[in-house]
């Protein structure tokens, strides 16, 4: 007969209803995260049940919309960042990937379209109003930051023809300042 290591008894399964049971509901969910905003004093809708767009305000980016949906198990979120870039796609997608590993909570993602956008999934036992205020916080400075940088990367020339058109037509281009480097480059 052969030893067998580790004998006894297999331990019995989990079961799936024990083990969600100590998951707060959808409806708890939903009252932490509209008391949260309120809180906030964040411009927000609900769209429907369990689902809530809010405005979070910037400054380089002027407004990021965010998305929250709570699910059974989950609250998922998504932020929109900036459209397809026009050009430098590889570098926009390797310094979204780099700054990834920075980031707490979130993710840079991009849709099928080429869209950038801040991702994330929680389970419903951590969503307190002490962690929604940290992850929409993170989505704010990974938007709003990160801004400037991924329009310069993935838009640059667009902002050097938008510059020369203002100039032209002698429209203001105060808008327009944090890409003076880009600018004045052409200007030469």
């Amino acid at each position: 007969m052969i030893p067998q290591h580790g004998c006894g008894p297999a331990p019995a399964p989990l079961s799936y209803a024990r083990t969600m049971a100590d998951v707060p509901d959808e409806a708890a969910a939903a009252q932490v995260i509209e008391a949260t905003l309120n809180d906030a004093e964040l411009a927000w809708e609900s769209p429907g049940p369990g689902s809530y767009v809010v405005t979070l305000p910037g400054t380089r980016k002027l407004s990021t919309t965010c998305s929250l949906r709570v699910g059974r198990h989950s609250l998922s979120l998504n932020a929109f960042v900036i459209r397809h870039p026009d050009e430098n796609d590889a570098a926009v997608h390797r310094w979204l990937l780099e700054h990834n590993l920075r980031l707490f909570g979130v993710s840079y993602a991009i849709d099928p379209l080429g869209d950038v956008y801040l991702v994330a999934r929680l389970p419903l036992s951590v969503v307190t109003p002490e962690e929604l205020d940290r992850l929409l916080g993170v989505v704010l400075e990974a938007a709003d930051g990160a801004f400037n940088s991924l329009l310069e990367l993935g838009f640059a020339s667009a902002i050097r023809k938008e510059y020369a058109w203002r100039v032209e037509r002698g429209e203001s281009t105060r808008n327009l300042d944090a890409f003076t480097h880009l600018t004045r480059r052409s200007a030469d």
